[in-house]
This record gives structure tokens, C-alpha cells and sequence, in this order.
């Protein structure tokens, strides 16, 4: 096996990892039943650092895994789901986009989070139906949608500025 494929294997299973982390650790439970999180931060930095096919299946995997560690059983795979799409949205509109800039990588990542708020609507009004649907909606996934994309954004911007980025697609982790 090639040390280019240990690499994105390596860095997959990290951003996953890191994915189930942000999303687990760092939560605020809603009284609605779910919980605000900032796990789609890394879900779409997973995609935008490790590209379509490894970013996506990381972020995905570590946000399910999330779920299933805070014994949210059901959401487990709508979360799997939810999240892929939401990961292929954003990669796939920031890669149609001419000019690459905050605005575009922003608009790319917001468009994502759509995606995922659509996507918890749509599963929690077949849980719950329209009514906690909507509440789930307009007062945790809307609100988490519009920071986690705006933090994707900024943490990226800042990965790129410092050449990490390079780094992690690359390969060339260690320190000098």
C-alpha cells in the first residue's frame, strides 16, 4: 500500500475521530430532544481538506458515531445520511465556484448546512411531525447550520493561511 493511501486513511480516521469529538463533546442538549453541536465544523472541513470520496465518508462516519455514543440511536443513520449529503453539497458547489474566496467557500459551506437543516426537517417530521419538526428547525438546526459554517470557513481560511492545508492533503505532518 502506498504512503500516500496510509495518509488518507490515517487522516480520515482522525478527522472522524475528530468529527465525533466536536459533535459529542462539544453539545448544548436542546429541550426539544436534540443538541446543538459543532461537529458539522469538522464534517465540513473533512470534505474540504480530504476531498469528496475520504472527507465525506469521515465526517458522516464520525457524526453517526456521535449520535450513537450520546444514545441517540434512531438518528444514527439519517445523521449518516444527512451528514454525507451535506458534505457532498458543500464540496461540490465550493468546486463549481470560479473565484475561491471566503464568500464562495462560506457560501459553499452555508448551502451545505441547508442541506443538513432540510434533511433533520424532513426525518424529525416523520418522527415527530410538523409541529417539533419546525421547532427543531427554527431553534437548534437553523442556528447550528449558520455557525458551523461560518467557523468551517474561518478555521479552513486559517489552515490555508498557515499552509496546513497543504500539509494535510499532502502528507508532510511532522515539524522540521
Amino acid at each position: 500500500m502506498s504512503s500516500q493511501k496510509i495518509h488518507r486513511i490515517a487522516m480520515a480516521g482522525a478527522f472522524a475521530a475528530l468529527t465525533c469529538a466536536a459533535t459529542a463533546l462539544l453539545h448544548i442538549r436542546s429541550p426539544l430532544g436534540g443538541y446543538f453541536n459543532m461537529g458539522d465544523t469538522l464534517v465540513l472541513l473533512s470534505v474540504l481538506l480530504l476531498g469528496k470520496k475520504w472527507g465525506t465518508a469521515a465526517g458522516a462516519m464520525g457524526a453517526a458515531l456521535a449520535d450513537v455514543l450520546l444514545a441517540y440511536f434512531i438518528y444514527a443513520p439519517a445523521t449518516l445520511l444527512i451528514k454525507a449529503l451535506t458534505a457532498l453539497t458543500a464540496a461540490g458547489i465550493f468546486g463549481l465556484l470560479k473565484k475561491k474566496n471566503y464568500f464562495t467557500l462560506l457560501l459553499a459551506c452555508a448551502l451545505g448546512e441547508i442541506v443538513m437543516a432540510a434533511g433533520y426537517f424532513l426525518f424529525e417530521l416523520f418522527l415527530y411531525g410538523l409541529g417539533g419538526s419546525w421547532e427543531s428547525l427554527l431553534l437548534t438546526n437553523l442556528p447550528q447550520a449558520a455557525v458551523n459554517a461560518v467557523a468551517a470557513s474561518l478555521v479552513y481560511l486559517l489552515l490555508e493561511k498557515t499552509h496546513l492545508t497543504e500539509k494535510i492533503q499532502g502528507g508532510s505532518l511532522y515539524v522540521k
